[in-house]
């Protein structure tokens, strides 16, 4: 189902007449009322009225996490404290939170993003939206909350933990869609095996799940063992929250709600446009925000850009799938790596579960990779003699993918840290590179 035909499905060019208008009005907004904008604006010589075509939005300067840092807490406001209805704000695990404000329209704003993508699962009225994202800070619970509230469905807000509880919930009160990390989902997995609960018992039929990148492997393994479709839900606190974009049925891409985001695709090092479908660092623009608009924002989320119009009908922009991030990038022996590759092998080998964890260090002036994963438990077996031969075939799959050689430790099933969140995947010990997620 098209939640907002008008918008999803417009035409290339009202799309871009629709963008410039709201775009050259953010520019406006922004100099006239945050402080930061402005000195920056001046700085490099740039009037509002110097924004005459999309294209000129290369003229405009980036914006960073490292920027909203020290604008900490309210430094970009665009409107009086007194207008504000609504503060979230990232987890903040290295150093200061990310915040981000909000007027009653962007509430609403953010709602109908979120909302085209539930959509795209029919939901409606008598669905049960049960939101295993966290509440509070965290723009997670309180996103998928207020979409299926805007599409009419019943809220579940059973917040993240607690998992047993929450599996007897799905159960006892017919949940049908579900809402959380794809990390938590898999462990939602467990527990639902441990309890002996099947996926026949449940009436659930789709799940989207964000916060985090996601391999196909894992969503065929939540798709099994839950018996749903699962839908990847992209946001980022910066702009809204989970909704600034979802994948429509076919998953092929996620489409961006470019009415209300502008997204642009960079080269990270050069900071210049790459070619059309070129891979590079995703920047957005937000057209729509009042309390706290932001101008082209370095995500650090790398992919291409997909402009052909979808077999679904919608003529929305597509993001592809999300390689990783920039400052994910692991750098082993010369070699860039991201884990998102590491958990692409993992899910073609059966006898593995989706979990791992990557430690870097550095020994005698070399680098080391230790990797830990976890055979299921119908092929685990405490002899390490009778791991050798799943430990082989992983071992060269990953030298032929990353072109390094890891040291890989087979651990009991359920050893790795489940995360009811964002999941950590990585410990890099080296005290001279920042990599530590």
């Amino acid at each position: 189902m098209i939640h907002n035909p008008e918008m999803e499905c417009m035409d290339r060019e009202s799309m871009k007449k629709l963008q410039l208008e709201r775009l050259q009005k953010t520019v406006k907004t922004c100099y006239e009322n945050v402080p930061f904008y402005r000195k920056k604006f001046d700085k490099m010589g740039i009037k509002p009225e110097d924004i005459k075509s999309l294209d000129d939005i290369t003229k405009l300067p980036f914006t960073t996490k490292y920027d909203l840092r020290d604008e900490y807490p309210f430094g970009l406001n665009a409107v009086p404290m007194d207008k504000i209805v609504r503060i979230h704000a990232s987890s903040g695990t290295t150093g200061k939170p990310v915040v981000g404000t909000y007027t009653q329209n962007d509430l609403e704003n953010w709602a109908e993003g979120a909302a085209r993508v539930f959509a795209v699962g029919d939901i409606g009225p008598g669905d049960v939206v049960q939101v295993s994202y966290g509440y509070g800070l965290f723009t997670g619970g309180l996103g998928a909350h207020a979409a299926a509230n805007h599409l009419g469905a019943v809220q579940l807000p059973t917040s993240a933990g607690n998992s047993e509880k929450q599996v007897m919930l799905m159960k006892d009160f017919g949940t049908t869609a579900l809402c959380c990390t794809p990390s938590y989902a898999l462990h939602l997995c467990e527990v639902m095996e441990k309890l002996g609960v099947k996926k026949d018992d449940l009436k659930m039929r789709v799940g989207f799940f964000g916060a985090e990148p996601w391999t196909w492997g894992i969503r065929r393994e939540i798709e099994e063992k839950m018996g749903i479709k699962a839908i990847d839900i992209y946001g980022l606190t910066e702009m809204s929250g989970p909704g600034v974009g979802g994948e429509c049925e076919y998953q092929d891409g996620t489409h961006i709600w470019e009415d209300m985001y502008y997204p642009e695709i960079i080269n990270p090092e050069t900071l210049e446009p790459v070619e059309p479908g070129e891979e590079g660092e995703l920047v957005f623009t937000s057209l729509c925000k009042e309390a706290m608009p932001i101008i082209r924002y370095r995500t650090r989320d790398l992919t291409h850009l997909i402009y052909e119009k979808c077999r679904c009908g919608r003529t929305a922009v597509r993001i592809g799938k999300i390689l990783g991030r920039s400052d994910d990038m692991l750098i082993i022996r010369g070699v860039n790596v991201f884990p998102s590759q590491i958990e692409a092998v993992l899910a073609e080998f059966d006898v593995y579960t989706p979990h791992y964890f990557i430690t870097v260090d550095r020994r005698d002036n070399e680098d080391t990779f230790d990797l830990d994963v976890e055979l299921r438990e119908e092929y685990f077996s405490p002899n390490p003699a009778k791991q050798m031969p799943f430990i082989k075939p992983l071992y060269d799959r990953l030298v032929s993918v990353t072109g390094i050689k890891p040291n890989i430790h087979i651990l009991p099933p359920n050893s790795i840290e489940r995360s009811m969140g964002k999941a950590k995947h990585v410990n890099d010990k080296r005290t001279h590179l920042q990599n530590w997620k």
